[in-house]
C-alpha cells in the first residue's frame, strides 16, 4: 500500500477496532449505535484508547434525529468533547447544520475551539449541504482538519469528481476523507479519479477494511 494512502476504519466495538489496527488501518473512528453512529460510551472509549496504538477519533453526536442541535444538545456535546480530550483521544467527529442544511458556523466554531489540540473532522452531514464548495470554504475558515464525504454522491465513486475538486481547493489546509461504500473492488478507482490521500471504510465487518487495505497493497 502506498504510504500516501491512509485507511480510516469506522468501528463500533473494541474487537472491531483492534482488528482494524491489526489489518493495517491508520486511524479508527469510533462510533456508538444508531444509523450513522452516535457518541460511544465512556467505557468503550477508554478501552479502545488503552488497546490501540493508532490515532483514535470519536464521534460526537447525541442523537440520530438530525444534525440540528439545541442548547441541551450543545451542552451534552461540549461535555463529551472535553471528556474525549481528557481521555487522550486524538480527534472528534461532528457536523452541526442549520435547518436549511448549511453549516452552523456558530456551533462549529465553539466545538472546534473546545476540541483543540485534538483534530476535528466534519462528518457526512457535509453531504447534506446545498453547495459543497461553499461549505468547504466555511470549514476552511474554522480550520477544520478533515471532511468525511462522498463528494455529494450516493457513493464515494459516484462523487469522485467533486472529491477531486474539494481536495484541489483545500490543498494542504484540510484533508478530504473519501467515504461512502469504499470497498476492495472500487477503492483504487476512487483514489485514481479523486486524487484523495485518505479513505474511510466501515469496519463493523472488519474484513471490509482488511480487503480494502489488501487491494491498495497490490497497486
Amino acid at each position: 500500500m502506498s504510504a500516501a494512502t491512509l485507511v480510516e476504519a469506522c468501528c463500533d466495538s473494541v474487537q472491531t477496532a483492534r482488528a482494524a489496527e491489526q489489518f493495517g488501518a491508520g486511524r479508527v473512528e469510533l462510533c456508538g449505535p444508531g444509523p450513522g453512529g452516535t457518541t460511544p460510551s465512556l467505557g468503550l472509549i477508554v478501552r479502545c484508547r488503552d488497546e490501540l496504538t493508532i490515532p483514535l477519533h470519536v464521534m460526537i453526536r447525541p442523537h440520530t434525529n438530525s444534525f440540528l442541535y439545541d442548547e441541551d444538545d450543545m451542552d451534552v456535546m461540549c461535555n463529551d468533547i472535553v471528556t474525549a480530550k481528557t481521555l487522550g483521544v486524538d480527534g472528534v467527529v461532528l457536523g452541526p447544520l442549520h435547518s436549511d442544511f448549511t453549516v452552523d458556523m456558530r456551533q462549529l466554531a465553539e466545538f472546534v475551539a473546545l476540541a483543540r489540540p485534538m483534530k476535528v473532522t466534519f462528518h457526512r452531514a457535509f453531504d447534506r449541504t446545498p453547495d459543497a464548495l461553499e461549505a468547504l470554504e466555511q470549514l476552511l475558515l474554522l480550520d477544520v482538519d478533515y471532511i468525511l464525504t462522498s463528494g455529494h454522491g450516493h457513493t464515494a465513486l459516484d462523487g469522485a469528481s467533486m472529491l477531486q475538486a474539494l481536495q484541489a481547493r483545500a490543498g494542504n489546509q484540510l484533508v478530504v476523507l473519501a467515504g461512502g461504500n469504499v470497498r476492495a473492488e472500487n477503492v483504487q478507482r476512487i483514489i485514481d479519479q479523486s486524487h484523495v490521500r485518505e479513505v474511510h471504510a466501515r469496519a463493523t465487518d472488519p474484513t471490509i477494511v482488511r480487503d480494502v487495505i489488501q487491494a491498495l497493497a497490490t497497486r
